[in-house]
Formats: C-alpha cells, sequence, structure tokens
C-alpha cells in the first residue's frame, strides 16, 4: 500500500509582532476566498431566493457562514501544523492516496470543473458596450467574449512572484471595488426599511416554504459561503502564504518568477515545546482574523448588500434564472436614477462575475497540482521538481476543457449543480477533516471538543441537505 512520507522536525518559525500593521501584511487568503465566493451566492443564488420566496430564508446564509468558517479555521489548523494543505492530510488516512487522490480529484472536477461565470462574465462586457442585454442574434459575440475571459484568467497568472500572491492583489482590488459600490448605492437608494428587513432575515430561523426549489436552497447553504472545495482550498493558500510550518513548505510560482521556488510535496512537524506553543498561538491569532475579521464578515456583508439592493428593485416573484439580478439591477438604476448606473452596475457585475471565474478557475488546477505533486512521484520527477511546471500544464487543460464546456447551461443552472456538489464535499470532508485534526496532530494542538462537535454538525447537516435534494430531483 502507498503512503505519504512521514513528517520531519523542524523548528515552527516566529511569526511577526501582531500589531494592525502587520496584521495587513500577514493576512490575505481570506481576501481570494471572499473574492471567489461573492459571484455564485451573493450575486445569483441569495438575490434569487429572496425575491422569489422572501428574505426570510437568509438565516440558511447565516448558518452556512458560521459552519463554513468552523471548517476552514480546522483546516487552517492542519496546514499550520503540518505544512501541507488539508487534502494532503486526508491522504494519509487509510487507504492512502491510491484511494483519496482520485476520490478528491474527481470531486474537485465534479464541483468547479464547470465555467458557472465565464458566459456570465462575457454577458456584462457585451451589455457595458452594446446598451443592451444580449439576444440569441449575439451569441457569436458572445462566445468570443467567453474565450477572452478564459484567456484573461490564464494570463493574469501569469506574472508575479507566486501564484498565490498574484491572485490576493488582484482579489483586494476586486473585493474593494465591489463592496464600495455596493455600499454606495445601497446607503443611497434602499429605503432604512428594507435594510431592517433584510437584515432580520438573517435570524429569522424557521421552516422552508412548501414547494420551495431544494436544489436553490442547497445551493445558497453551500454558495453563501464558499462551500467544498473552496473551504479546501484555503489551506493550500495559507500553505502557499507560509503560515506557521508552511513556511518551510514552500509556494507555487507563477511562470514569470525568476525565483527556483520549491513544494514540498509533503510537510513537516514541530514540537510542542512551551516556546512553540506561544508562536501557535500568534500565528493563529493572524489566522483568526484573516478568516474572522475578514472572510466570513465578508460573506455577511456581502450577502446582506447583494440581497438588500436586489430585493428593494426587482419585484417578488420575479424569475431571476435566466436575467440575473445583476442586469436587472443595472437596467433598474439606469432608468430610474442616472444612466451612467448602467455602466458603473456593470462594471461592478464584471467584477463580481470575473472574481468568482478566476477564484473557482485557480481553485481547481491548484487543488489537482497539489493532489498529485504529492500523491504520484512519478508525476514530480516528470515536472522535474517545480510544481508549477504541473500546474501551468493542468492550466491549459483545465482553459481548454472550460472552452468546450462553456455553453452547458446558464449561470444559474451551473450554479446549482456547483452549490450541490459543494455541500456532498462539504459533508464528507468533514468527517475527514475532524479524523485527521484528533488522530494525526499532536494532542496539544487538536481542536476541542465544541470544534469537534462543529464539524460533525457541519457533516450531518450537509449530508441531510444533500439526501433532500436528490430525493427532490428524483421523486
Amino acid at each position: 500500500m502507498q503512503t505519504l512520507a512521514p513528517w520531519e522536525i523542524r523548528e515552527l518559525p516566529d511569526p511577526p509582532p501582531f500589531s494592525v500593521r502587520n496584521l495587513f501584511r500577514v493576512i490575505g487568503p481570506g481576501a481570494i476566498l471572499l473574492a471567489s465566493s461573492i459571484g455564485g451566492g451573493e450575486w445569483l443564488v441569495g438575490p434569487a431566493i429572496a425575491v422569489e420566496y422572501g428574505r426570510g430564508l437568509l438565516w440558511i446564509a447565516t448558518f452556512a457562514i458560521l459552519l463554513q468558517l468552523l471548517f476552514n479555521l480546522e483546516a487552517i489548523r492542519y496546514t499550520m501544523c503540518t505544512g501541507e494543505p488539508v487534502v494532503t492530510g486526508f491522504m494519509r488516512l487509510w487507504p492512502g492516496p491510491r484511494l483519496w487522490a482520485p476520490v478528491y480529484a474527481a470531486l474537485c472536477v465534479a464541483q468547479v470543473g464547470l465555467p458557472a461565470m465565464a458566459a456570465g462574465t462575457a454577458t456584462t462586457i457585451f451589455a457595458t458596450f452594446a446598451g443592451r442585454m444580449p439576444g440569441s442574434e449575439d451569441s457569436g459575440v458572445l462566445s468570443v467574449a467567453t474565450y477572452g475571459v478564459l484567456a484573461l484568467v490564464l494570463v493574469l497568472l501569469l506574472f508575479g512572484d507566486t501564484v498565490e500572491r498574484t491572485l490576493e492583489r488582484v482579489s483586494w482590488v476586486m473585493v474593494v471595488f465591489i463592496f464600495g459600490f455596493l455600499a454606495f448605492v445601497n446607503a443611497f437608494f434602499v429605503p432604512a426599511r428594507d435594510w431592517a428587513s433584510t437584515l432580520g432575515g438573517f435570524f429569522a430561523v424557521g421552516a422552508l416554504p412548501d414547494g420551495v426549489d431544494l436544489p436553490l436552497v442547497g445551493a445558497l447553504a453551500a454558495s453563501a459561503a464558499s462551500g467544498g472545495f473552496g473551504n479546501l482550498a484555503i489551506s493550500n493558500w495559507f500553505r502557499d502564504k507560509g503560515f506557521g510550518m508552511a513556511a518551510h513548505s514552500g509556494a507555487i510560482a507563477s511562470a514569470t518568477s525568476s525565483r527556483a521556488i520549491r513544494v514540498a510535496p509533503t510537510g513537516s512537524v514541530f514540537r510542542p515545546t512551551a516556546a512553540n506553543l506561544l508562536r501557535w498561538k500568534r500565528w493563529w491569532q493572524y489566522a483568526r482574523a484573516d478568516q474572522v475579521g475578514l472572510w466570513a464578515l465578508g460573506c455577511f456583508v456581502g450577502m446582506f448588500l447583494n440581497v438588500n439592493l436586489a430585493a428593494s428593485v426587482i419585484p417578488p416573484g420575479t424569475d431571476l434564472s435566466q436575467i440575473g439580478a445583476g442586469a436587472y439591477q443595472a437596467e433598474y438604476l439606469a432608468l430610474n436614477l442616472w444612466r451612467g448606473f448602467w455602466y458603473l452596475a456593470l462594471l461592478n457585475g464584471f467584477w463580481v462575475l470575473f472574481s468568482t471565474h478566476l477564484g473557482n478557475t485557480e481553485i481547481l488546477v491548484r487543488m489537482l497540482t497539489d493532489i498529485v505533486w504529492a500523491g504520484s512521484p512519478a508525476i514530480r520527477n516528470i515536472a522535474r521538481v517545480h510544481a508549477r511546471t504541473l500546474y501551468y500544464a493542468l492550466f491549459g487543460a483545465c482553459t481548454l476543457w472550460f472552452a468546450a464546456a462553456v455553453q452547458w447551461g446558464t449561470a444559474m443552472e451551473l450554479m446549482k449543480w456547483l452549490g450541490n456538489a459543494a455541500g456532498f464535499v462539504l459533508a464528507f470532508s468533514s468527517v475527514q477533516l475532524l479524523l485527521v485534526n484528533t488522530r494525526l496532530l499532536p494532542r496539544e494542538l487538536r481542536p476541542p471538543l465544541w470544534r469537534r462537535c462543529g464539524l460533525a454538525v457541519c457533516a450531518i447537516a450537509y449530508g441531510g441537505l444533500f439526501i433532500a435534494v436528490v430525493r427532490s430531483l428524483l421523486a
């Protein structure tokens, strides 16, 4: 039976002193995850739920964000302790990488292997220049624009020192623009009574209405935060950022980087001495700030601002499966307030959808790269010690795949598939995350009982919802 190499014993690096200045220098993976998640749940699914069934179902988003926050922090715990992405940890479980490497590679392709946002991004480009939404006669132009979006993602991630660093910088720019625009429009054009109604929906826990679209609910439960491989990929970005023991592990260098950065296929651990445990607590402070103060809070605010605007301007019961909330908002703001809002709203929609497509593409390529890199010595030999060789080979293959698959459904249809596949991944991987963090980590670094219970709740909640969605589709 193939097994991964045992961990080396090394010293835990000392983190920078905890300060506001260092905080903004150290955190960043949460911005990547926030940018990649805002286009699915916040821009598409959340508004669709609120317009069709009312704001009262937003409590699902609250539970989703809290459960996924706990999941993310536990995945980060493993990575900071071992320097490995958490899926590498899963491959240490019986029966080893021969099973878990292909299983997680297949699940990754099943969840994020469809370009749900690429065509939507192209639509915003067309509408901005044409001054109208595209019709059936514009399919050829849309296809060209879509292929341009796919190429832009590849070009963006060619530059910089490491792929993670480039993605982080781009994500910060997109997040600042998106949240700035949405906050401005909400503050000046949405009545205060709608603010109160939307906010109340996040805490109005109740039963699902009769006849509710369960696949849409399942998509909200996963994509209100990140969902599935987005949650798993946070540990890969923390590895490349160098948190904790990941400082010894290397990072995937960009194609144009002059540094010969190597990625260790397996990690290393530290002895839980008093000095190392003190360093660990300081690293944990930065991890909490990244996930609680940046990612989780950003998910709440992003969902609130998008839903608040959509539910305020879109008539209840409107079918958003084809036109999308963003297109409706742009048209409404242009007709009722100022023509310039057509361009500003569509530019915001472009960044929202493009950021998600960019993030999902990078998640797919990165996860496949790290799974193969850790699980296949033969591939490592072919790639000649540099993980970026494998990364960009997979990137090219995925770009060609996206070009073929982009016409397979509308953004909303693809989001339902993506969201419910993510729910299954969350349920399945929550169990394995509980196992690796309670069996493989040193006793002093294992999660407390309440966090273990939280992972169990995450597995049960997403597993139960996934089963309910499948039953509704088969009925």
